[in-house]
């Protein structure tokens, strides 16, 4: 019953038969190899879009990347106040852009809502020398609260930002879940409402270790392999990078793995839903904050279950939101052992 995190799932046997494929033989190094020039090709395809297409190895690198391509040393990122690259990214984004200030701002259900960003373009107006000058509005798809942003939202969000001249980034940790959740296309849902650069996971959805920043813009980005070289992310055995996303991407597997985490979490939320839980936050993709009982919490914890504490506003004194996180590989047998749990 290990509902800690997507992360501490394993890689799914897809992705290790496509590492050990890839280990068949030598490659062209640095990203020259034929794995890395068909993951181009085959995201371009999914996308349906040409794109630029730079593999790293963690989430942090491809957000931190990403940010640095869109935003100077003198800008500013707006970002919601839950997301990870304002609480847990130890200032890599403000350290491979060179210094850009991250604007947090408040929203329900951990999205960014028009109003606050108009406020806080509002706040710093263009031209002024003493200020930061707002470059760029950061998007986490799904969200820190395992929401995720319709095709509407994001346009509305682009709207305001494309008035300024924002670029538009998307944190995309969790972006099959979403893509899984909504049932629209990879294309609809990044540059057609509005994304210029994405960072696409794929570690917390069934890979070992592989991410990659995908630019839809073409007038940007062009310094992020220069970029990427200098902070240290240009691996020279990059196919086995490529091998993972390239195995990941075969035949929709991203998006089964993402259905089936979602469809976990949906039947966890149900069954807690019965039993009488509070849930703040709707879910809408592979994360459930539920309020339980301190007492419930113990029992849980004494049996074997795995989660975090998650505090938000309305806990009481005798309880505590938790959050629960389903992967590809959580299986009913799990929810149904926890759901007796909570029961009993």
């Amino acid at each position: 019953m290990n509902f800690a995190s997507d992360n501490t799932a394993g890689a799914a046997p897809e992705i290790m038969a496509a590492l050990s494929r890839a280990n068949d033989g030598h490659a062209v190094s640095y990203g020259g190899d034929e794995a890395t020039a068909r993951l181009k090709a085959r995201l371009a395809e999914i996308f349906e879009h040409e794109v630029d297409v730079f593999p790293v190895v963690t989430g942090t690198a491809a957000n931190a990347l990403s940010l640095a391509a869109i935003a100077p040393p003198y800008g500013a990122v707006i970002c919601h106040e839950l997301s990870h690259i304002h609480l847990d990214e130890c200032g890599a984004p403000e350290m491979f852009s060179g210094g850009a200030k991250l604007l947090a701002v408040g929203g329900a259900g951990g999205k960014v809502e028009p109003v606050a960003v108009q406020a806080v373009l509002d706040a710093y107006p263009a031209g002024i020398v003493h200020h930061v000058q707002p470059a760029a509005l950061s998007l986490t798809q799904s969200t820190e609260l395992g929401t995720v942003y319709s095709v509407a939202e994001i346009e509305a969000l682009s709207g305001i930002a494309r008035l300024r001249g924002l670029r538009l980034h998307m944190d995309g940790a969790r972006f099959a879940n979403a893509v899984a959740s909504l049932g629209v296309s990879p294309a609809d849902l990044t540059w057609k409402a509005g994304i210029d650069i994405l960072s696409f996971g794929a570690t917390k959805n069934g890979a070992l270790a592989a991410e990659a920043v995908i630019v839809f813009n073409r007038d940007i980005g062009s310094d992020l392999a220069f970029r990427r070289k200098r902070a240290g992310h240009l691996l020279s055995k990059m196919r086995f990078v490529s091998a993972q996303l390239e195995a990941y991407l075969e035949g929709g597997l991203w998006l089964r793995l993402a259905a089936h985490a979602n469809a976990m979490a949906a039947r966890l939320a149900a069954g807690l839903a019965a039993a009488g839980v509070e849930i703040p936050v709707v879910p809408q993709a592979n994360e459930i904050f539920p309020r339980l009982p301190k007492t419930a919490i113990e029992r849980l914890r004494a049996a074997g279950a795995r989660f975090h504490p998650w505090p938000m506003a309305g806990d009481g004194a005798d309880t505590r939101t938790i959050r629960l996180v389903t992967s590809f590989q959580t299986t009913e047998e799990e929810i149904s052992r926890f759901l007796a749990l909570l029961r009993g």
